[in-house]
């Protein structure tokens, strides 16, 4: 069975299996724990006497961790081909100490519990992801991938309503709002304990007559495919495109959007991209993932055009539709092609090592992005994002073969 540029002969339709649909409602819970209290973290490290530039060290060093914790996670996963105890591990230990940031005392405390929960989740990506790849037979993987998203942000546009309508009707205070996190992160955690199970796993091919590393039922070779390799190099040059969503806000701001727009205006972003997911899944099953993520990626470079030259709050909210369009083409159809350039034994590792390229690329791109428009101007700094982009198309173009058997 092969995924080409070409409409896929073979799209089997109905329900999404059990397993794919427990994993996306563990994703919203546990988004909207997350999304609850992450926006309170510049308040928080305001109250201690810190400003924007701790934010980014904050953020920086957590997510630096968590790229550790996905390179090593992913691949243990592989090896003891299981994978639903790291990923109850990780949501876990993400749950239990989200809610200690309240209690911080000082910025070198956030740091570190910022940084625990953040391993929580290098723990449980790559093996979740492993999870959701070999729950649907690789013509569906798309719209499996885009589901999930889907409810993530899905959660991730409820935790703030839910924050803003706690402290500004139900009178909780901040401190209390972190210990309700427990709430739906503990409900996220019994749903994957009871409605997610390992799903079989094939064996490993018999080893031939003389045996090497490599060929060892429970330790396969962590050496991934040249296509896969290839593709995580233009996954990384794209990763190097981006900056936090913070970014729009700002410039909303600087446009003269009003203060109190800026929560719709987030809303408005996360709730079209979770309605564009499934959708965008379902195109890279049909037409082929090279084709779709080419697409998306297109599209994201234009929209960073858009962003550097709108004038007017109006035109900016209109670039950002077609940044919500990118999320619904790419993330659904950009891990589907990853699953189907990795053999089974293998996708622990190369999700690991796809996220925690991602995360190594946060600082630098934040940091690059920031300086540009604080010194150069929104212009340049939104311009600089495209021609990353346009730069990670072409990369993809070359890497990535128009047929890519599914693995």
């Amino acid at each position: 069975m092969a995924a080409m540029d070409r409409p896929n002969q073979a799209r089997p339709g109905g329900r999404l299996p059990r397993q794919v649909v427990a994993l996306g409602w563990v994703s919203l819970l546990t988004d909207a724990a997350s999304d609850l209290v992450h926006p309170l973290l510049p308040a928080l490290l305001a109250s201690l006497g810190a400003g924007p530039a701790s934010l980014g060290w904050v953020e920086g060093i957590a997510e630096g961790v968590s790229a550790l914790a996905k390179l090593t996670v992913g691949r243990l996963s592989d090896r003891t081909r299981r994978r639903k105890p790291w990923v109850l591990a990780g949501y876990g230990i993400a749950t239990l100490v989200r809610p200690l940031i309240g209690l911080a005392g000082a910025t070198w405390q956030v740091v570190a519990i910022r940084s625990i929960d953040r391993v929580g989740k290098g723990m449980r990506g790559p093996p979740r992801d492993a999870l959701l790849a070999e729950a649907v037979p690789a013509e569906r993987r798309g719209a499996a991938f885009g589901y999930h998203r889907m409810m993530d942000n899905v959660g991730a546009s409820l935790g703030p309503l839910a924050a803003f309508a706690l402290l500004r009707f139900g009178h909780v205070t901040v401190s209390r709002l972190f210990w309700l996190s427990l709430v739906p992160g503990v409900a996220s955690w019994l749903v994957l304990l009871f409605a997610v199970r390992d799903e079989p796993r094939r064996a490993p091919p018999p080893a031939p007559a003389v045996a090497t590393a490599a060929h060892e039922p429970r330790a396969p070779s962590p050496t991934l495919p040249s296509g896969a390799r290839r593709y995580l190099v233009a996954l990384g040059l794209f990763a190097l495109a981006g900056s936090t969503d913070a970014f729009l806000l700002q410039r909303l701001l600087d446009l003269g959007l009003e203060v109190a727009l800026v929560p719709i205006a987030w809303l408005s972003l996360q709730l079209a991209k979770a309605l564009l997911n499934v959708p965008g899944g379902r195109l890279s099953d049909a037409f082929g993932r090279r084709r779709v993520l080419l697409a998306a990626w297109g599209v994201y470079a234009l929209a960073y055009g858009a962003f550097g030259l709108a004038s007017t709050v109006a035109l900016f909210w209109f670039a950002m539709v077609l940044y919500a369009l990118h999320y619904g083409l790419a993330e659904g159809g950009q891990r589907a092609l990853l699953a189907d350039l990795v053999p089974e034994g293998a996708r622990g590792h190369a999700f690991g090592v796809a996220q925690a390229l991602e995360g190594i690329a946060v600082l630098p791109a934040n940091a690059g992005f920031g300086l540009l428009y604080a010194h150069c101007g929104a212009r340049v700094a939104f311009g600089a994002g495209a021609a990353i982009a346009a730069a990670a198309c072409v990369a993809l173009a070359v890497a990535v073969p128009r047929r890519v058997p599914a693995a």
